[in-house]
């Protein structure tokens, strides 16, 4: 989950820098190469099938009022696998996958199961909740810098850190409602959520650290399971 403070589409960013994204949007897309087990137009079906079940989902729930999804590529070679969920400057909802995390799925299932569990970021209104949470634990790291005599950039500091730890507080049992709805959304976009979580067993497992930012994989797995079931579903 992050927060863009600039429009993201139509234009490409197009740079010589190795961190800045190169967006395109997906309908916009075509693969450069064979080395994609997903084609350019089944991804693009996924968008708009996916699209469609978390507008719908957003609507319905209705916790936040923008639902227009916007799905988009960082065409960007260097940047390794990864997708997530942001809003761009008119607070409407972008998910960005980057072309690494296209080219590493395996197939369909996957990729909708992972921008299901994006869209169901924001449809649950993580952003919003995150950045209150930031707040308030700024406020309260700031009161205890003024306790101990804090001011100036001593002061900033303590604030800063408290934004820091306020931005983790949650953040996992917010990846578990991710998969949750996320595994509802894929099952109603026509994919099969079981098959696309797979994608777990080939990712590192972040285990149960402390202020870690994501659940063991195992945890996350069961969820989706769990989820599984209660649509009818089984391996």
């Amino acid at each position: 989950m992050r927060r863009l403070t600039f429009l993201l589409f139509p234009l490409v960013l197009a740079t010589c820098s190795t961190d800045t994204p190169r967006i395109q949007p997906v309908t916009e897309w075509s693969q450069e190469s064979a080395n994609f087990q997903v084609e350019a137009r089944t991804f693009q079906e996924i968008s708009r099938k996916v699209g469609k079940e978390a507008r719908a989902e957003c609507l319905r729930q209705a916790k936040v009022s923008n639902c227009d999804f916007t799905i988009l590529v960082d065409l960007n070679p260097r940047a390794p696998a990864n997708a997530f969920q942001t809003v761009d400057d008119r607070d409407q909802p972008v998910i960005i996958f980057t072309r690494a995390m296209i080219q590493s799925a395996q197939n369909a299932d996957e990729l909708a199961f992972v921008m299901g569990h994006e869209a169901a970021h924001h449809v649950l209104g993580h952003i919003d909740r995150q950045t209150q949470n930031a707040k308030e634990s700024a406020v309260i790291f700031g009161d205890l810098g003024k306790l101990y005599g804090e001011d100036g950039k001593d002061l900033e500091r303590s604030q800063k850190l408290g934004a820091e730890v306020g931005t983790q507080i949650n953040v996992k049992e917010f990846e578990l409602e991710a998969d949750q709805l996320g595994t509802i959304i894929t099952h109603n976009a026509g994919y099969n959520p079981l098959v696309g979580a797979k994608y777990f067993a080939r990712i590192p497992d972040p285990g149960d650290r402390f202020l870690g930012t994501h659940p063991p994989n195992a945890q996350r797995v069961q969820i989706v399971l769990d989820t599984a079931r209660q649509l009818g579903l089984s391996e």
